[in-house]
């Protein structure tokens, strides 16, 4: 379980990000950047640590291969909970930046890993949306 300051704290600097990207600000986007790594490193290997945090922080990292490193990361810790959710969470999104690098391997794995972490969880759309992500990859 994330702890609540640091979910709203996240979800916050993650909105934050979001419109400083829609309105082009860079300035503004590095700054809130730096933020949320600080607050990951901040809570790296303590009771707050989650992957949702590294999680957040790959998804806002515009260099492709580090976006992947940290991917790992929250996969590891997610991993360590057993967070189904973050598991297929964290794989798709490998196998989207897979798939941009034209990793066509490592995206079916990544996949292949949601597919079966996703099939513990609720989101049903979620789930159809790695299924027919995962088919494209094979037939093509």
């Amino acid at each position: 379980m994330i702890n609540t300051k640091i979910y709203k704290a996240i979800y916050a600097l993650a909105e934050d990000l979001l419109e400083a990207d829609r309105i082009g600000d860079q300035l503004q986007f590095d700054t809130l950047y730096r933020e949320l790594n600080a607050l990951c490193i901040d809570n790296e290997d303590t009771p707050k640590d989650h992957p949702e945090q590294w999680e957040t922080l790959a998804d806002f990292t515009a260099d492709l291969d580090e976006a992947l490193v940290i991917y790992d990361k929250a996969l590891a810790k997610a991993t360590a909970m057993n967070s189904k959710d973050h598991l297929a969470s964290i794989a798709y999104s490998m196998a989207v930046l897979q798939i941009e690098k034209e990793d066509k391997a490592a995206a079916i794995q990544s996949l292949q890993n949601a597919k079966v972490a996703a099939n513990k969880i609720e989101d049903k759309e979620f789930k159809v949306e790695i299924d027919e992500l995962l088919a494209t990859l094979l037939v093509n």
